[in-house]
């Protein structure tokens, strides 16, 4: 794809995969007859295939196009924030800076509850880190109980594009600032907007 323009797409997938792994929160999209199936979960890289691992809930009605061969886009989204010309050193306008992975593959469904444990199990530890405060359990009847009620499936991913919009095409200085002004910006929206929301 030509946009963004190159200097604002990063084809680094060891870059992508930080992305995932620090933002596993995807958006998953199915097309079925036209209308489109959109989900938010967390997806986990398995480093030993390479492959995305998830589950959902089985009532959920993209559950059903999550089959064997499926084709599927998948977004991850990283820091993004708007960037005022005052920041720079030179003359700008206004702009949005952000970090997006975008992924096509095939979905392939688990059926094996064994299995679909063990990706609820590998998914905890990963997110727990580096603290690892919570470990769950293969004995943990809630677990277990929940089983019943979701589907497991793996995603291969047949193509990446990572969309890096940072500020690249500015003088050394002027990115340095954008990275701080994102970085800064990123802190204090979190806060402003939970006080504003809750």
């Amino acid at each position: 794809m030509n946009y963004p323009p190159k200097h604002h797409q990063d084809s680094n997938i060891s870059h992508m995969i930080a992305v995932i792994q620090t933002y596993p929160l995807a958006t998953l999209i199915s097309v079925k007859n036209n209308e489109p199936f959109i989900t938010h979960l967390p997806l986990i890289y398995r480093e030993a295939d390479g492959k995305l691992i998830g589950h959902i809930d089985k009532f959920n009605p993209h559950a059903l196009l999550l089959q064997d061969d499926a084709p599927i886009t998948i977004i991850f989204s990283g820091p993004q924030c708007y960037i005022s010309p005052s920041i720079y050193t030179t003359t700008q306008l206004p702009t949005w800076n952000y970090i997006k992975v975008h992924i096509t593959g095939t979905v392939k469904a688990i059926q094996d509850a064994d299995a679909i444990k063990e990706s609820m199990i590998t998914m905890t530890a990963l997110l727990e880190q580096p603290e690892h405060r919570y470990v769950l359990e293969p004995d943990n009847p809630r677990m277990e109980g929940a089983l019943a009620y979701v589907n497991g499936f793996e995603i291969t991913m047949t193509h990446w594009e990572g969309k890096f919009k940072l500020s690249q095409d500015k003088k050394p200085q002027d990115i340095a600032n954008a990275k701080a002004e994102l970085i800064r910006a990123n802190q204090e929206s979190i806060a402003t907007f939970l006080n504003r929301v809750f």
